[in-house]
Order: structure tokens, then C-alpha cells, then sequence
């Protein structure tokens, strides 16, 4: 009895200090560690949400960017951050389920080293072709590489990147037989199909936005739950003839595990706050990105069925970096 009454005296003490922090949080600088390059579509959401927070802490929020490995360093580095709410992370599909199947030791476990905030964003993959390719739709382009087993290339970013599992869940999910092509990027992406060179591309829409606008390029389907807010004319691969089909990217917050729950709740507000507000809204819409909100704990589950969805994807294809 008196180890019981010892570790609920511990318990009471520790949500006691817990409120306590909270009532004066935050009291000092607070760091947004962003595991990207500066400059990048991830960097501009991530200042997007630091501004907003630092208006609404009335601390100031610094970004640190800290690229490399896919943001696996970083990762393993916030991992191991004090639980105080001074250090958030600003995390994406590829950091919070992707790392974990595809690097051999990642040296992070998100469950077990952070504790979710909310979603803040979610970017689909476009399926773009280009004006003379005779595909129009998914029926089409599922027939048409039905009946050419082997013969079309589809285009996407590198091994493990979004565009690249998107495409492989496609074929996946379809059963079609066509060879993926691995470019640098979806700039590179875009330029080969835009000059014909590959008649398929799965890419981030931004940087097709214009010639796709243009007519110079041709939207078969996005890969988002429901239509994006960049091209509400372009349906989704779900209502095009693969009910429950979706893959996108989703970015949110995170923060070091056993950061206090109130300091988690009160940030969990401000960021609702910030998603909705028309600057955000704004540059999502021009970064190709629909605005997701959520509570910490739908975002542990929107997590949970990103793992179940990635992971044996990329078990099944080999896919491993040690």
C-alpha cells in the first residue's frame, strides 16, 4: 500500500508540475525544428505556422531547418529534445511513416519518442499526362495498360518518395504491368512530360500548375480523398473507379514525448486557429496542399493508418536504405 500511495503521490505531483508549466508556457523562446532544407514547400508551410504561433504565444517561434537523410537526423535529434513544449517539430508523411519502413534503423520510433499536436496539411499526387496521350480517365489508362502489358512508363520522383509509392500503390491496386521511371525531382518530372518524352507522370502539382492551367497538360486524377482545392475540375482516382483509393502527403506538429498535455492542448488550439486563417489557406492552396485539422489524438490515428498503408508497401517492393 504504501508503494501504491508513493506512486500515485508521484503522479499527482507530476500533473501538478505538468499545469503548473502550462499556466506560464511559453516564457522564452520556443524552436520549430523543420527536417528539410530551407526554401522547400515544407519550409514555407512550416515559417507559415511558426509566424502564427509566435502572434499567438507572444514568444517568438525560430525555425531550424535540419536536412539530410530524408529528415531522419533531425528526427533522431528532436527525439531526444526536453518535453517542455520549447521544442516542436514540424513533421510529414515521409518523417512519421515512410523513414520507419524504409531506412534498416531509422534510430526513431514516432509513437514512442513524440507526441502528436494536430494535422496542419495534406498534398496529393496528380496523375499528369500529356494532351495527346489517348488515356483521359483512370478506366482508360487501366484498359490501355491492360492491353499493352509492359509497354507504358510512368514517371515519378525517387524510390521512397511519395510520387514514387503513389505509383506503386496504383499498380498495386490495379494490377497492371508498367515500368517506373525515377527522376530527380518533380521539376524534372515535368519538363519530360510536358516534351513528350514520357507520356505519364505521378508528381506534386505545383510545379505542373501553370502548363496544366495552360492546357499544355492533362490532369487524369489526384490521389487525395476528395478534390483538391488547386484543381476542383480534376477527380480523384477514388470516384474515378478505385472506391477508397487515396495516398497523400500529410504534414502536422509534433512534439518530444512527454511534453505536458495542457502545452499540447493549447498549442493543438492555436494551430486549429492558424490552418484556418486566409494567409494559410492561401499558401497551401498555391503549394498544391488542401488545410487538415485534428486533435492529437486524430492525428496519432491518421498515423496509424499511414504505417499500415506504407509500410508493407515498401516491404513488398524491397525497398530498404541502410
Amino acid at each position: 500500500m504504501r508503494r501504491v500511495s508513493a506512486f500515485l503521490a508521484l503522479a499527482l505531483l507530476a500533473c501538478f508540475a505538468g499545469e503548473a508549466r502550462a499556466q506560464t508556457y511559453p516564457s522564452r523562446v520556443i524552436t520549430l525544428i523543420v527536417p528539410f532544407p530551407p526554401g522547400g514547400g515544407n519550409d514555407t508551410i512550416a515559417r507559415l505556422v511558426a509566424q502564427g504561433l509566435s502572434n499567438a504565444l507572444g514568444q517568438q517561434v525560430v525555425v531550424e531547418n535540419r536536412g539530410g537523410a530524408n529528415g531522419v537526423i533531425a528526427m533522431r535529434q528532436a527525439a531526444k529534445a526536453a518535453p517542455d513544449g520549447y521544442t516542436l517539430v514540424f513533421a510529414n508523411s515521409s518523417s512519421t511513416s515512410i523513414n520507419l519502413a524504409l531506412y534498416s534503423n531509422p534510430g526513431y520510433d514516432v509513437r514512442r519518442d513524440f507526441t502528436p499536436i494536430g494535422n496542419i496539411a495534406q498534398m496529393g499526387i496528380g496523375i499528369v499526362s500529356h494532351p495527346e496521350f489517348p488515356a483521359k480517365s483512370v478506366t482508360d489508362l487501366v484498359a490501355l495498360a491492360k492491353k499493352q502489358p509492359g509497354k507504358l512508363s510512368f514517371g515519378t520522383s525517387p524510390p521512397g518518395s511519395g510520387s514514387h509509392l503513389a505509383a506503386e500503390l496504383f499498380k498495386a491496386t490495379t494490377g497492371i504491368d508498367v515500368t517506373l521511371v525515377p527522376y530527380k525531382g518533380a521539376a524534372a518530372l515535368t519538363t519530360d512530360v510536358l516534351g513528350n518524352h514520357i507520356p505519364v507522370i505521378f508528381s506534386v502539382m505545383p510545379p505542373a500548375l501553370g502548363n496544366i492551367q495552360q492546357g499544355k497538360l492533362h490532369v487524369i486524377a489526384v490521389t487525395t480523398p476528395t478534390r483538391m482545392a488547386l484543381l476542383p475540375k480534376s477527380p480523384t482516382v477514388a470516384e474515378s473507379g478505385l472506391p477508397g483509393f487515396a495516398a497523400v502527403l500529410r504534414y502536422g506538429l509534433l512534439a518530444p514525448a512527454g511534453t505536458p498535455r495542457p502545452i499540447v492542448d493549447r498549442i493543438n488550439a492555436e494551430l486549429r486557429k492558424i490552418v484556418g486563417s486566409a494567409d494559410m489557406l492561401d499558401r497551401l492552396a498555391k503549394e498544391g496542399s488542401d488545410p487538415v485539422t485534428s486533435s492529437p489524438e486524430e492525428y496519432a490515428a491518421d498515423m496509424a493508418r499511414e504505417d499500415a498503408l506504407w509500410g508493407p508497401l515498401i516491404r513488398k517492393l524491397g525497398l530498404k536504405i541502410d
